[in-house]
């Protein structure tokens, strides 16, 4: 079928991950981004979402929407909701909606998470046709946010908390998969293929780059720390991805 695909958020690194594997298929993509993009010769727009700038006609003439665009900085209430409003307000004639979201976000209080939330009741309560599709957090993620520096030849990590960590490229088909599927709304999570805490991820890391590190475990107070503790973010009942973090970070070194 011949359909026309918009990538919002064409620079981040899903969005990447999408157009890596979109160039290999029959669709018409069209990316969009504040940045462009010099490697793809998919038609590009700049677009907005903070000002609404180019968002009109990001969207004029497609038939899917994949919105990968997302900010977890200070300005994601702006990007995440206000910016979502006003791109749905202008996708009334869009066949089909894809919003990759964040498995846990209810449970867990952060405020990205908080207005990712938002989003989705935002896409829940309009007319036009999506699936939302929640994921775990990407390896790549875990890695730069805990185990990318040490300290005194010490990952200092809240050792206990769990992580369900998923390859990128893994999600990315995943979303490619749904542009001809009949949207289903929320629809099931995409978990990573194994819970793990992030001593065990640190531990996994130092074996693998033969660091002479090692981890000391720090617990913290407050609700963000039990939520997490208690694998708030996971869902051992969908381990559908297949790449381990063991694969990703032997990838790295290789």
């Amino acid at each position: 079928m011949y359909l026309k695909v918009l990538v919002t958020g064409a620079t981040g690194q899903l969005g990447l991950a999408l157009l890596k594997q979109l160039k290999n298929t029959d669709y018409n993509v069209k990316i969009t981004s504040r940045r462009k993009l010099e490697n793809f010769n998919f038609e590009w727009v700049y677009s907005d979402l903070l000002t609404g700038e180019g968002l009109k006609e990001a969207v004029n003439d497609v038939d899917v929407i994949i919105h990968a665009a997302t900010s977890p900085r200070k300005d994601s209430d702006m990007i995440d909701v206000s910016g979502l409003k006003e791109l749905l307000d202008i996708s009334q004639g869009v066949k089909h909606f894809i919003y990759p979201s964040i498995v846990g976000i209810e449970d867990i209080p952060m405020k990205y998470y908080r207005n990712k939330y938002q989003a989705e009741e935002l896409l829940k309560n309009s007319s036009v046709p999506h699936t939302i599709v929640r994921a775990t957090q990407f390896h790549s993620f875990v890695e730069n946010l805990f185990l990318s520096k040490s300290l005194f030849k010490r990952y200092l990590v809240p050792g206990d908390i769990k992580f369900q960590s998923v390859d990128v490229d893994e999600f990315a088909a995943n979303l490619i998969q749904m542009i001809e599927q009949i949207p289903k709304g929320k629809t099931e999570d995409f978990g990573g293929p194994e819970i793990l805490t992030l001593r065990e991820m640190a531990e996994l890391k130092i074996k693998i780059n033969n660091e002479p590190k090692k981890v000391v475990s720090l617990s913290f107070p407050g609700k963000l720390y039990r939520a997490l503790l208690n694998g708030k973010n996971t869902n051992s009942h969908r381990k559908v991805g297949k790449v381990t973090l063991e694969e990703f970070l032997i990838a790295k070194v290789n």
